[in-house]
């Protein structure tokens, strides 16, 4: 029998669920820290609404049955005070699952949805209850797809919610979910005027390649199969985005694909109109030009090239009375450095322990000639010895001021006693929130000492040759001052004294960074302290001393504090 000419209407299950018709459930979290399993949920808010309209809202406080941090009491309001009558999560849970309600037709929406839905999922793991694995919309990823760069300067939800003239969020719960929702209203009809009706088209969205990355899958031919850095450069010249990877070719390939989702890249790849290759002898070298690379050129796509150079730093003076400072920019006048630092509170956390654990001044201003009647209230509680008005001189402020030169590049015990020993009382006086204070400063200045003495005994080697085995070849590189010099791949058959003679004849000549640093980017030391510490590495030549000190940070990594240092 011919089948008919007409067109058939198919089934309402075959044209999918019609947007109007599902039920979204818009939810936000207030909690104490930023990971689900150590941090807890503070309070829940949601909002329940189809086709535009809300339906129902929820909202609770939930009782951490931990103190809530200061940081996260300076950003929600919500204080251990607000919460110690609430319900547990536990008891909480079930009620807003019930609310929810979720089904076939009804989808969990948040901003920056991977966080929320983390934390709820943990909690009934840890509860023993059933998570309903419903669908997921996040309104993040949606607005990068559908509201363009030029439109807004970010996609922060406080942003968006202007954007779309919906609620203002508070970071209170049920504030953020309503503003979430007003934003979710704006995005849906943008997917209508762009002809996407059903749950299934937005989903499909998030799979398939877009036009801009099908149009430009040419980019990749003719690339070599070799390790190295990918540069893709706009129309102008002007770089984009630096990466890097063992098959230049294949890697290439994959953002022209539906594998790559990140909204960012594949808005770079619309404005691409070359890839530009830079061919490698080994993988280190792959990762230490893409590094100086993105240093160098700031490609606004690279999520890690916003100015590395003016990451902060701790510095102790040069002075003839010395200061703890917060400092950009590094000088070779003698000061001893810290860092560098994530940010600047992970800096000023640092300088607290050492302040608390040293008698330094604290002030800075000149204090030479002494002035009297200059002390500051600090020297009557026994925390500086005033040489600002001539009670302490210069041989007698040198002793707490060596000794925290010596906890900044040596032994840190003096700081970890004090530290401990206060939080240790703090806690007997169940005065949680302050102890908190003092375990995010001590574990700030852990982490940056480790990293620091790290950094300083590879920069304080002004020559090592190592290799490391890959299959059947060998990558051998030479580091000066901590910084990449020479690389070279030895194959089978080579000559390993010949090519060894020849690398370092050629290699870079380097100076010493500066106050015992290294002499390149830490970031690139770091990359050099992990190929060299991985399995199978040898060391061939080495000039002066590779080691960390005895009493140093390394020893004390089970005091840092994942959240110090944020």
């Amino acid at each position: 029998m011919a089948a008919p000419s007409h067109p058939v209407q198919g089934s309402l299950d075959e044209l999918g669920t019609p947007l109007a018709a599902t039920t979204f459930v818009v939810v936000d979290l207030e909690t104490t820290g930023a990971r689900p399993g150590e941090a807890a949920i503070t309070e829940i808010g949601a909002v329940r609404l189809r086709d535009g309209r809300v339906l129902d809202e929820f909202s609770s406080l939930v009782n951490p049955q931990t103190p809530v941090p200061a940081s996260a009491t300076l950003l929600t309001g919500i204080t251990t005070a607000m919460v110690e009558s609430a319900p547990p999560v536990a008891a909480v849970l079930p009620a807003f699952l019930e609310f929810a309600g979720f089904g076939p037709d009804t989808v969990l929406v948040a901003h920056n949805a991977p966080f929320d839905v983390a934390f709820l999922k943990a909690a009934c793991a840890s509860h023993g209850m059933r998570w309903p694995s419903p669908a997921v919309l996040d309104t993040l990823w949606l607005a990068r797809r559908l509201v363009p760069r030029g439109e807004v300067g970010n996609h922060r939800l406080g942003t968006l919610a202007r954007v779309f003239g919906a609620q203002a969020p508070t970071h209170r719960a049920l504030d953020d979910a309503r503003a979430a929702a007003g934003v979710l209203r704006g995005l849906l009809a943008r997917l209508r005027s762009r002809g996407v009706d059903t749950w299934e088209e937005l989903r499909a969205l998030r799979g398939a390649p877009t036009p801009e990355q099908r149009g430009r899958r040419h980019l990749a031919d003719g690339l070599p199969e070799a390790p190295g850095v990918y540069l893709f450069e706009d129309a102008s010249g002007a770089t984009l985005y630096v990466g890097k990877s063992v098959n230049l070719r294949a890697r290439v390939r994959s953002y022209f694909t539906a594998a790559e989702r990140r909204p960012r890249i594949r808005e770079m790849v619309g404005l691409a109109a070359r890839v530009r290759p830079i061919v490698c002898e080994t993988a280190v070298e792959a990762e230490v030009r893409e590094l100086r690379l993105i240093a160098e050129r700031n490609p606004p796509y690279n999520r890690h090239s916003r100015n590395p150079e003016r990451a902060p730093w701790l510095a102790l003076t040069a002075e003839e009375f010395p200061r703890l400072a917060v400092v950009r920019r590094l000088r070779d006048d003698g000061a001893c450095y810290l860092g560098p630092f994530p940010g600047t509170r992970a800096a000023e956390l640092a300088r607290d322990a050492l302040h608390q654990t040293f008698a330094l001044r604290r002030c800075s201003h000149r204090i030479t000639p002494p002035r009297r009647g200059a002390a500051c209230a600090l020297a009557g509680m026994g925390r500086c010895g005033a040489p600002c008005e001539g009670a302490q001189s210069a041989a007698e402020y040198a002793v707490p001021a060596l000794a925290a030169r010596n906890a900044m590049t040596g032994d840190v015990s003096a700081v970890v006693a004090a530290l401990t020993a206060h939080i240790d009382t703090l806690a007997r006086q169940l005065r949680y929130e302050e102890a908190a204070v003092h375990r995010d400063r001590l574990s700030a200045f852990l982490a940056a000492a480790a990293r620091t003495q790290r950094l300083r005994s590879l920069g304080a080697v002004p020559h090592l040759a190592a290799a490391r085995p890959v299959g059947a070849d060998w990558e051998v590189c030479v580091v000066r001052y901590g910084r990449l010099s020479g690389s070279a791949r030895l194959r089978p058959g080579d000559d390993p004294h010949a090519l060894l003679r020849a690398l370092v004849a050629t290699a870079e000549t380097v100076r010493p960074g500066v106050g015992g640093l290294p002499g390149a980017d830490a970031a690139e030391t770091e990359c050099l302290l992990r190929w060299l510490e991985s399995p199978g590495t040898r060391l061939l030549e080495v000039a002066g001393d590779w080691a960390c000190p005895v009493g140093g940070a390394e020893r004390h990594r089970h005091l840092i504090h994942r959240h110090a240092t944020p």
